[in-house]
């Protein structure tokens, strides 16, 4: 019974490129599985997902919004998460607690460049996946030449499993491979029948080719094929789940979400091919006194409760609401669980089904649920929380580097507190978003994803928390890292009258190849007590964290203790920690420190004429094409590297180039070094400002 039931979710995401039709597939789903009554639309701003003011007024999704609906007996909980780049952490975290996602491609532009994104990230999380390709009504729509572009440039083993009947305004229905029927629309009514004679010979074609595929990895399909015996349905749907269970095909579907067409047809294949909790099985974490100790976790109601915390949004009404993935056991409304990221227990308050905005409050969540809880205190994203009695630690969240700055003050000294809480609460709704005070210059900077997101967080500021704020221009996230290896001697020492301060420490800083901030405790015979150890480290840290170059982030240092002395009354820990920050700030200039900026991969597509202009622009401001592939007739797709602080005003200038007929997005890539002249500047220009505060 217990199988049964976990058997019947489907834990969902719907991800996809800006403007693939994402937010109106999902808004479909909700009309025709009994949510909403009436169609939103997201130009109307009327969509059910997108309930964010900010989203509203700019047609686009910011935040994923869970919902939980019904089809055919299957409980669905949905996700809708954004496609621009700068809220690409809603993805990551919403695809770290999926089972299965619905890509969404446009059939006019195929696969665009955060397609490749979102795909990338689902592989990295393993997460199986069917594709949608919409807007089969618009004019150049093409299902064959997105699914080759699927084939080549993700390696998605795509297989159609319908066909269209038509296409542009023509598109009138789909020819559904498995039950060789077609399939028509005509307002909200399918209409099922024989296949018009003109598509039998296409449609036959395409049926042996899925036959085909699936059989490669279907034993049964593959005996059958070759004996040239009868294949059912049946045979074809059991062929079909496994190879998309075990990520060895995509099935591919049709249609045009906005006119209502093929969407039911795609609820079906939700509930036919993508994962239940229990066939993504069991999940793995590590004890939480010791890393090297496997746990499992099964996805049953009688096993110790487990789950994942990904996300927090503050509700007006409700207060904090915390997002939780449960992978086994049950959760009470009362019970007390302990976070086992943080070591804390927490009580919870209320439980919550979320139907995007609007909320059911329930007495349960079991294995496979998603949900919120109302009331917990110490629980951030990526968070472990589990049964008291027998914990686990998952694993955590994958965060990505911000690369702007933006200086931000309240309009009045009276708004001071209440802009710092805003800014607490929306750091910890969105990891992606940092906040950061200078002591020096008396500023608060805050860090983003781009200049989309830090406008949105503004925006927020403004509208929702009623803080009026001033900003700065948006600046790049600089890093500061080193490149030569250096042993340094240090002796703090300090005599006041009375108890002075003593403490003396002998360290290597060394680059750390892109493998973060690293600390080396070598320090043998007790020549530093073991009590004063985490205060070297915390200094060191520390130091890293504000800079010791030009006031960035350090980042890639390895620091090893290697010696040092104490004494007897004059050491502590405040000690240790003061040395610590002297003797980096002392030595940094011997590890030949340099500036490192944030690089972004960047996708141009472009009119053929316009080519030669694009990449002339691109190059004017550092950056580099190193690819260029036909898109579609008469245009061009080029890939390439730019630093960020020449991208400013991009749009405009791609505008201008190409009469308005060219696009791009771009993505973080890495961090590289900033040539040397520019980096003098940079340099310069923070310690005069530096010069000028004090």
């Amino acid at each position: 019974m217990e199988n049964a039931e976990i058997q019947r979710i489907r834990n969902i995401g719907i991800v996809a490129h800006i403007d693939a039709g994402k937010t109106t597939t999902s808004e479909r789903i909700l009309f025709f599985t009994g949510i909403t009554h009436k169609i939103g639309e997201v130009h109307d701003g009327q969509a059910v997902m997108d309930f964010m003011k900010q989203e509203q007024e700019r047609g686009i999704t910011i935040t994923s919004a869970a919902i939980t609906t019904e089809w055919k007996k299957h409980q669905i909980n949905l996700i809708d998460t954004p496609g621009h780049i700068d809220f690409t952490l809603e993805v990551e975290r919403s695809l770290r607690v999926l089972d299965g996602i619905i890509m969404v491609f446009c059939a006019v532009g195929g696969v665009e460049p955060q397609s490749e994104t979102v795909w990338h990230q689902a592989d990295r999380y393993k997460v199986p996946r069917i594709a949608f390709i919409n807007k089969m009504d618009r004019q150049g729509a093409d299902v064959f030449h997105t699914v080759e572009q699927m084939n080549e440039m993700l390696g998605a083993n795509a297989v159609l499993f319908q066909i269209p009947i038509g296409s542009e305004s023509e598109f009138k229905g789909v020819i559904d491979l498995i039950s060789m029927k077609a399939i028509t629309f005509k307002e909200l009514d399918m209409i099922v029948a024989d296949i018009p004679e003109e598509y039998r010979q296409r449609s036959a074609k395409y049926r042996e080719m899925m036959i085909e595929k699936l059989a490669d990895f279907d034993e049964p399909l593959m005996e059958k094929y070759l004996a040239e015996k009868e294949i059912t349905e049946a045979d074809i749907k059991t062929a079909a789940r496994h190879a998309v269970l075990t990520l060895c095909v995509t099935p591919v579907f049709c249609g045009t979400a906005f006119k209502n067409k093929g969407v039911r047809l795609l609820l079906d294949a939700v509930v036919d091919y993508l994962p239940s909790p229990i066939d993504r099985g069991i999940i793995t974490g590590v004890d939480i006194h010791n890393p090297e100790i496997i746990l499992s976790r099964k996805p049953s109601y009688k096993r110790p409760f487990s789950a994942l915390a990904f996300k927090i949004t503050n509700d007006a009404y409700v207060g904090q609401q915390t997002f939780i993935r449960v992978y086994s056991g049950e959760l009470e409304a009362g019970s007390y669980i302990l976070n086992s990221t943080k070591g804390k227990k927490e009580r919870i308050g209320r439980i919550l089904r979320i139907h995007a905005n609007d909320r059911q409050e329930v007495k349960i969540l079991r294995a496979g649920d998603i949900g919120a809880l109302i009331g917990v205190k110490y629980t951030t994203t990526g968070d472990t929380l589990c049964d008291e009695s027998d914990p686990v630690l998952l694993e955590n969240i994958k965060y990505p580097e911000t690369v702007l700055d933006m200086k931000i003050e309240p309009d009045s000294k009276k708004e001071r507190d209440k802009l710092s809480i805003a800014l607490s609460k929306m750091a910890l709704e969105d990891p992606s978003f940092k906040v950061h005070y200078d002591e020096e210059t008396e500023e608060t900077v805050i860090s983003g994803m781009g200049e989309l997101h830090l406008e949105v967080i503004v925006d927020r500021l403004k509208t929702e928390h009623k803080v009026n704020v001033n900003v700065g221009k948006p600046a790049v996230a600089f890093r500061e890292s080193i490149t030569k290896e250096v042993e340094y001697n240090y002796k703090y020492k300090k005599q006041t009258g009375g108890k002075g301060q003593f403490a003396h420490i002998v360290f290597r800083l060394e680059p750390n190849d892109r493998n973060g901030l690293e600390f080396l405790d070598l320090v043998k015979g007790g020549n530093i007590p073991r009590e004063y150890i985490p205060s070297v480290e915390k200094a060191f840290r520390e130091a890293m964290s504000r800079g010791l170059y030009a006031d960035y982030p350090m980042v890639d240092v390895r620091f090893v203790l290697i010696d040092g002395s104490y004494h007897p009354v004059d050491s502590s820990e405040m000690a240790f920690k003061i040395c610590t920050f002297q003797a980096l700030r002392e030595m940094i200039n011997r590890t030949a420190p340099q500036l490192l900026e944030p690089v972004m991969k960047i996708e141009i597509n472009t009119p053929d004429e316009y080519m030669g202009d694009a990449i002339g622009d691109v190059t004017r401001r550092r950056g580099k094409i190193d690819n260029m592939r036909r898109h579609r007739k008469g245009s061009q797709k080029l890939t390439g590297t730019v630093p960020l602080m020449e991208m400013f005003g991009y749009a405009s200038a791609l505008r201008t180039i190409s009469s308005g007929r060219a696009a791009f997005s771009m993505e973080f890539l890495n961090y590289a070094p900033l040539p040397r002249s520019i980096e003098e500047d940079v340099v310069a220009e923070v310690r005069a400002k530096k010069a000028a505060n004090n």
